[in-house]
């Protein structure tokens, strides 16, 4: 699955050469002094502290020279699984110990982690793709390294929500990533409820078994807004399909699900679409505290006293969110 993971700048290497360019002629970057090149620097030892070191989503010539330098000097590399990153490490000539630390053994290694850096040990977590944290286990290490005084430090690159973002071809400006939506659908489309205003670009990571249940349930609790369905992202087979959720929905349950890690990019509401879904969440949201002690008929009168809306309208809503509740 995929890993539960604006503007650039650059700065001048001195050399008069950009980074891009140095990286591909094969040479380090050099420091200027006196206008004299200098011999390339060695690395500078490693720090203690917990270092978030992100690697590839997929093409293992994704990771950054500043995550192999830490990688090769760290005493211990926490993973999610232990043999992905072996994979890695194979690559690149990575021999640090390894231990796992995953959703289902977290509370049990995360104080032997804590301990060995507050002895003063050199840790690195990385996931087994992507960025570290986002829907990853690991916030509550960093938390509690937080709260232990131990320098925490974040190494960025690969992220499968901002590459699925980046070849989208929807706005940019302001997004909210969800992570997974909830398998079942009831649950389902209450989450998808509570995004229905909000005035940005959604991404999502989804299994290719739930993408047609979801792309459906989007759609109809959003309305048929521009969406894109990006896949194994920076491999050999990616692949992004855009059109809008409807005709997505179509496609998938006439060709059935796609392989591989999927991410699924929605559009923003227009400004008016976002309004009309905030005013019918919260007579949503009424409805249903007015259900919990009146019937449909008392409830309707009174939601529609206070709101103005038509009591028809009112009364049909109630008779929806009635038949949900199995009443």
């Amino acid at each position: 699955m995929p890993r539960r993971e604006g503007g650039t700048s650059f700065a001048s290497s001195g050399t008069g050469v950009s980074p891009s360019a140095s990286v591909r002629a094969g040479v380090q970057p050099i420091e200027a002094t006196s206008g004299c090149k200098s011999a390339p620097r060695a690395a500078k030892p490693l720090p203690p502290g917990l270092y978030l070191v992100a690697t590839p989503i997929g093409n293992l010539g994704d990771i950054t020279l500043r995550a192999l330098e830490v990688l090769k000097q760290v005493d211990l590399i926490a993973c999610e699984d232990t043999r992905v990153t072996a994979t890695l490490s194979r690559r690149y000539g990575l021999d640090a110990e390894r231990t796992a630390y995953h959703d289902h053994n977290a509370e049990h290694i995360r104080p032997r982690l804590l301990a060995r850096l507050s002895a003063g040990a050199r840790i690195a977590l990385v996931s087994d793709a992507g960025t570290p944290l986002i829907s990853d286990p690991g916030f509550k290490l960093v938390r509690a390294a937080i709260e232990a005084g131990i320098t925490v430090r974040a190494i960025p690159g690969a992220s499968a929500p901002l590459a699925a973002l980046m070849v989208a071809g929807l706005p940019t400006d302001r997004f909210l990533f969800q992570g997974f939506l909830p398998p079942k659908p009831g649950a389902r489309r209450r989450v998808i409820e509570t995004l229905a205003r909000v005035p940005a670009t959604l991404v999502f990571f989804e299994t290719a078994p739930r993408l047609v249940g979801a792309l459906g349930e989007l759609a109809a609790v959003l309305g048929n807004r521009p969406a894109a369905v990006a896949r194994e992202l920076t491999k050999l087979h990616e692949e992004v399909r855009r059109d809008s959720l409807a005709a997505l929905a179509a496609f998938y349950r006439e060709h059935g699900p796609p392989k591989g890690e999927i991410v699924l990019v929605v559009g923003p509401p227009r400004e008016a679409d976002a309004a009309d879904a905030f005013d019918t969440a919260a007579l949503e949201q009424r409805l249903r505290a007015a259900l919990e002690t009146m019937s449909i008929r008392e409830a309707s009168a009174a939601i529609a006293a206070e709101t103005g809306r038509p009591r028809r309208e009112v009364y049909a809503l109630a008779l929806t969110l009635q038949g949900k509740r199995g009443g």
